[in-house]
């Protein structure tokens, strides 16, 4: 899918909160599919690379130390770091870090599919609105990779035409902050 054919889903019911030195954005999505599959999207190195903006060296379905690696705009694996898996709670629950931030997924079956929680826990002050504008695109990929119809991953200023301005500026309005300014 084009940026000109793509329209950004409804906005997501996501809250912030401050944990000492930690900007803690929370980002719920319903998707309309069952949790193994929805899992396995979470956790599989390969499908990540589809529709995040990192990949990992291993699957992240157990404990132990990983190498996150960042995408570049193309998809290619740009800048490497180690990380950890701290929590697995088959295609429930898993956290883990990203840099310096942390990433918790937390699985529910619904009716129709399954709720996914993703929490950050991020060091990085003033980027709540960016930081819930980046995982609204990157659901909404995750969103069409699921349904057979891939177009991502959006990354980096790639993002800028697929809305995630207009997405910043959205978030910040409905969190009642400052809009994150990235670029």
């Amino acid at each position: 899918m084009s940026a000109q054919q793509y329209q950004p889903s409804a906005l997501s019911d996501v809250t912030v909160t401050v944990d000492g030195d930690d900007t803690v954005v929370t980002f719920p999505r319903t998707l309309p599919y069952p949790v193994d599959q929805v899992w396995a999207a979470v956790t599989d190195p390969e499908m990540l690379a589809k529709w995040t903006p990192y990949t990992a060296d291993r699957n992240l379905g157990s404990v132990g130390e990983v190498v996150i690696a960042m995408l570049s705009e193309e998809g290619d694996p740009e800048m490497s770091f180690p990380a950890s898996v701290r929590v697995v709670e088959q295609a429930r629950r898993l956290e883990h870090e990203w840099g310096p931030d942390e990433l918790i997924w937390e699985l529910t079956p619904v009716d129709g599919g399954t709720e996914v929680v993703l929490t950050q826990r991020s060091r990085a002050e003033g980027m709540a609105s960016a930081l819930a504008a980046g995982w609204h695109l990157c659901f909404d990929v995750l969103d069409a990779l699921l349904a057979g119809s891939p177009f991502g991953p959006i990354v980096g200023e790639k993002a800028r035409e697929y809305g995630w301005d207009d997405l910043n500026s959205r978030y910040a309005s409905r969190l009642g902050i400052e809009e994150s300014e990235v670029w």
